[in-house]
């Protein structure tokens, strides 16, 4: 492994069946659904990417091949576009399949996100001491916050997560962390790890994000926990065994913005956030919300 390369290879879970966009996700798996021409976990691949990783790993489930096509080469439909002198289309087709090497392994049952990522221990090579874990479901912006959480593991050791600052009155949705400070307030040693607390017993307000750059060790772990509700392994439960174990575990404090795609709410502002920032777009629908939305007395003009 290069010495300036944290990380060889990212997991992606994709093997989900994305109940919540059904019926379009009977024949879409959801984590291609565009944010207005790309889909999510293109923009997921791309942050992986930037990071430094070397290969993206998906889990996926029976029925999601095309996932991993949507990452093959295409090369008739580019030469199409460039003939056509649609260059930068044909450009924006070419970049999935560029952007960084794609394999997969399946999870044939779905039992939890720990059991997701355990799923892709046996397909690291044997010098990767550490891995990146990243939920296509979660937009995490700007991108970048990978780059800090390498940092702060060449410092600490052990593995780090990415966490929110979440309002206590909505802290009860989220895994929490019950952390201690460091010299640096972005920066917090993890105590404990709490799923989906009150907000009258969260022990912070710091929440899980779906980033996570594990020491290897996790897939050790994620063999010796018990299986939760449902049946299924958590993550959590494993980063949590290694805290027992005296595995250091920190978070880094993301500052910026999030994007859940795995709902429909969610999925919807993440679109108008995008849209609105990109320059072809984003002024005209500006006008349009302000216009959809002005109120006339009465309700919302156009309704």
């Amino acid at each position: 492994m290069q010495a300036s390369r944290p990380f060889r290879t990212a997991i992606v879970p994709a093997a989900g069946l994305g109940t919540r966009f059904l019926p379009t996700t009977k024949t879409v798996p959801k984590e291609l659904l565009p944010v207005i021409d790309t889909p999510g976990i293109e923009i997921v691949a791309a942050e992986a990417a930037e990071a430094g990783a070397a290969r993206l790993l998906i889990v996926t489930s029976p029925g999601k091949d095309a996932i991993a096509a949507h990452f093959a080469p295409q090369p008739d439909l580019v030469a199409t576009l460039i003939a056509r002198g649609k260059k930068d289309l044909a450009e924006k087709v070419r970049r999935a399949s560029e952007l960084i090497e794609i394999s997969t392994v399946a999870q044939d049952e779905p039992r939890g996100l720990g059991h997701a990522v355990g799923c892709a221990g046996d397909a690291l090579e044997a010098d990767e001491d550490a891995v990146a874990v990243l939920l296509p479901d979660d937009l995490v912006l700007p991108s970048g916050v990978l780059n800090r959480m390498a940092e702060v593991r060449a410092r600490y050791g052990g593995s780090v997560l990415c966490a929110f600052d979440v309002p206590r009155e909505q802290i009860s949705a989220y895994g929490v962390f019950d952390v201690e400070d460091t010299a640096d307030p972005d920066v917090k040693v993890v105590r404990d790890m709490v799923e989906k607390p009150s907000a009258e017993d969260a022990p912070s307000t710091f929440a899980t994000a779906g980033r996570y750059l594990l020491d290897r060790q996790i897939f050790d772990a994620l063999k010796r926990i018990s299986p939760g509700a449902g049946g299924e392994l958590q993550l959590t439960d494993a980063v949590a065994l290694l805290i027992t174990e005296g595995h250091p575990v920190h978070v880094v404090v993301h500052r910026g913005g999030r994007h859940d795609l795995g709902n429909p709410a969610g999925y919807a502002r993440a679109y108008v956030d995008f849209m609105l920032a990109d320059p072809s777009y984003g002024p005209t629908l500006h006008e349009w919300l302000r216009e959809r939305l002005a109120w006339n007395g009465e309700g919302i003009r156009g309704a």
